[in-house]
């Protein structure tokens, strides 16, 4: 993949996250799983099928987990994937490890507001390519104002 599809494939997950239910203890993320051919494989979005699902999480879900196209596939998540978690057993990341997916590109890496992330080191640790779109965190952050900027 290249850069241009990169932000092509990010900009369609920021969408993504702006449709996700809001709510005061999670965030809003967007994630779409892209074939290395191209093709869209699956999206998902926090909340999209029950309240504590994450973005990355609900598309994986969408695929078996042998699917032949998941190793050479590029996952895209608004957010860096989770390392840890609360509402289930296993964190964004270990997800992500466990279906061998080889490249991971987000563009917000998480602050320290509900969790303390290491999501991007875990990947890259594991071999997993890991790319950070920085020119696009502003607007992966615009889903999740509520968060920030309560008066």
């Amino acid at each position: 993949m290249s850069h241009h599809d990169d932000v092509h494939w990010m900009g369609e997950a920021i969408t993504l996250a702006h449709r996700c239910p809001l709510t005061d203890h999670a965030y809003a993320v967007g994630a779409i799983i892209v074939g290395s051919d191209g093709t869209e494989l699956a999206r998902g979005y926090s909340r999209d099928t029950d309240p504590h699902v994450h973005a990355e999480e609900s598309a994986l879900a969408k695929l078996p987990a042998d699917h032949p196209d998941l190793a050479t596939a590029t996952l895209y998540s608004t957010l860096e994937p989770c390392s840890q978690r609360r509402s289930r057993p296993r964190t964004c990341t270990q997800l992500i490890l466990d279906t061998g997916i080889s490249r991971v590109v987000y563009a917000w890496r998480e602050p320290p507001l509900l969790a303390d992330c290491h999501g991007h080191e875990q990947l890259a640790e594991a071999g997993v390519t890991v790319i950070e779109l920085t020119e696009l965190a502003d607007q992966a952050r615009r889903p999740n104002r509520h968060l920030f900027d309560n008066p």
